[in-house]
């Protein structure tokens, strides 16, 4: 096959390549990196539940969770300068709230949430959930005295009463060692807004006595975080198919907090929110009208393969009394959703021009197109009721609004291969003079009417599709579970499977399942190749082997592990493809023949 047809199918390779790269470069995998070393002044972790079956008391021993806490002053390490009153009566049950949207599960131990699952949204049989625990003992909304470096507080914290059901609250009270005598009270509430992702978080601290609240480690009161990692459930974070990402928002434009491995960065100027954001689901924390410092961390805790924890640290608070209140959103990341709290008079809680919106992820070479092509799949959606004959309905449409270019690209392509003779015949002719053979080939193709870059070119303008349909069908929210064939591809936005290996892993290449869909694209494309070939530029080639058999399988490996809905159009594609070109092969021939 000649020079120019080769260069095609580099092309191709290059734009699909480059695509992926883009992909990748968005959104890197984690690195190994050293971990950050604590300055915060060390306070004890005191034993407590973590919200399951059973709670571990300071002993180590498993007891009932409507046992009665003991005596907590042996809980305390000597010189931690903040200790809880010892109080008795403290059920360490765990409480659960549920709404339409969210069901919560608290842990009186820190008054924490050890589970919160968003009901709308499933992963496998269960809801997603957006607390990632792994085998630690940590949890979201964890509470520290002083700075993100601190320990949690893991004292019990009793039921505070509440007249509405959509308000779950904790009290305890605490005291500076050497003062018993000025206790202090912390208060913490959850209020919840049924139909809605955000949460408001309060934290309201009341001395006993008139004057300022007695917390101030180098500056700093208390810390709320959200971590250790927020859901869903993922195999591995490789950048493309899940990652995680930290983003603030200054009210102009969102910024990237880059992490390598396991780091820890710090801001302390006034932003208008910070989030910890997946491909999906993203966690954002909006502060009140203090300064806080923001903590962004992705150092891996013991028990969990990648650690992402997000931190607002409290300064030192100048009264006797005060109350904050934070508003957390923990949900989707769709823009009909997220673009509600731009106007108060469509969420419940009034909030306006939040611009949570700005933590989509859009592609800064060809988003506008994407955006363009998801509209058109949701318009098709709405008539036919199947992601995956979306897919396939807007592979058509897309297939002819390029059809003058890929047409044009077929043709000259066929006029290519008609003057191989002819241009081998030149080449031989002028083999030792290449000035006279590159002006005797370009006074050919002048005569022809034909142009070597006439089957690149039309490939090349077709990139910015190429980059905007592999946006749409990677990160596109909706195409999230949903199913295309029953039993088979149940979920277009991840690789199907047809046969898992269990336990066992192919050695060198990690694929553990047997998946079709790339097969079938082999065979699309090599069906392509051997309509696309000539055989009279000599099928023996090297080059010709190479682009027939070397291409096809080269792809099966860049996208055995991509996407469903990403291969079902790139499938049907290559069949609209093989279509069109039988259709060119056939009148060509006809046209020999009269």
């Amino acid at each position: 096959m000649e020079k120019n047809t080769l260069l095609a199918v580099v092309l191709s390779v290059v734009v699909i390549s480059v695509g992926f790269m883009v992909q990748n470069t968005l959104y890197p995998p984690e690195e190994t990196a050293q971990t950050a070393t604590a300055s915060q002044p060390q306070q004890n972790e005191q034993s407590g539940s973590t919200g399951s079956t059973g709670t571990t008391d300071s002993t180590g021993t498993t007891a009932d969770n409507t046992a009665v806490q003991s005596t907590e002053e042996s809980r305390q390490q000597i010189g931690n300068p903040i200790q809880p009153v010892p109080e008795d009566g403290i059920s360490l049950e765990p409480i659960t709230y549920e709404n339409d949207t969210l069901r919560v599960t608290f842990d009186p131990v820190g008054a924490r949430v050890t589970s919160l699952r968003l009901l709308e949204h499933p992963d496998g049989d269960e809801p997603v959930e957006m607390v990632l625990q792994g085998d630690t003992n940590r949890a979201a909304f964890e509470m520290k005295f002083g700075n993100d470096q601190a320990p949690p507080v893991m004292t019990a914290f009793r039921r505070a009463d509440s007249t509405d059901s959509n308000v779950v609250s904790f009290q305890r009270d605490f005291y500076v060692q050497g003062a018993p005598d000025q206790p202090f009270t912390v208060t913490r509430t959850y209020r919840f807004y049924p139909g809605e992702y955000v949460i408001e978080v309060g934290v309201e601290i009341q001395n006993s006595v008139n004057t300022f609240v007695p917390l101030d480690f180098d500056g700093s009161a208390y810390t709320i975080t959200y971590g250790p990692q927020i859901g869903p459930s993922y195999d591995t974070l490789d950048g493309r198919n899940e990652y995680r990402n930290f983003y603030y928002y200054d009210g102009d434009k969102r910024q990237n907090v880059r992490m390598r491995g396991e780091e820890r960065e710090t801001l302390t100027e006034r932003v208008q929110w910070a989030a910890l954001s997946g491909k999906y689901f993203a966690v954002i924390a909006i502060p009140g009208a203090v300064d806080y410092t923001w903590a962004f961390s992705s150092i891996i805790p013991p028990g969990l393969e990648d650690g992402h924890t997000l931190s607002m640290t409290r300064p030192v608070i100048r009264s006797a009394a005060n109350r904050d209140t934070f508003r957390f959103y923990v949900g989707p990341k769709v823009h009909r959703v997220l673009d509600r709290y731009n106007r108060a008079d469509e969420n419940t809680l009034g909030l306006r021009n939040l611009d949570l919106d700005q933590v989509q992820d859009s592609r800064f070479l060809f988003g506008w197109l994407e955006n363009i092509l998801k509209f058109l799949m949701q318009i098709i959606y709405r008539f036919v009721p199947n992601y995956g004959i979306a897919i396939i309905i807007l592979t058509v449409l897309v297939k002819l609004l390029l059809f003058p270019l890929t047409h044009k690209s077929y043709e000259s392509t066929s006029k290519m291969q008609e003057l191989n003779p002819k241009i081998q015949e030149v080449r031989e002719k002028y083999k030792d003079n290449p000035q006279k053979m590159n002006q005797a080939m370009a006074d050919m193709y002048k005569t022809e009417g034909v142009s070597p870059l006439g089957g690149c070119l039309p490939l090349a303008l077709q990139f910015p599709f190429f980059i905007a349909m592999f946006g749409v069908f990677n990160n596109h929210f909706d195409l999230r579970g949903a199913t295309f064939i029953q039993g088979w591809i149940t979920d277009l936005s991840a690789p199907e499977s047809i046969l898992s290996f269990g336990s066992f892993t192919l050695p060198f290449l990690g694929w553990n399942d047997l998946r079709l869909l790339p097969i079938l694209f082999v065979g699309s494309q090599l069906l392509s190749s051997k309509l696309m070939q000539n055989p009279a530029a000599g099928t023996s080639s090297g080059q010709m082997k190479f682009m027939q058999y070397g291409m096809p399988i080269m792809f099966f490996f860049i996208l055995y592990n991509m996407p469903s809905g990403l291969l079902v159009y790139w499938i049907f594609s290559n069949v609209l493809t093989v279509g069109q070109q039988f259709l060119i092969s056939q009148r060509r021939k006809r046209h020999a023949t009269e």
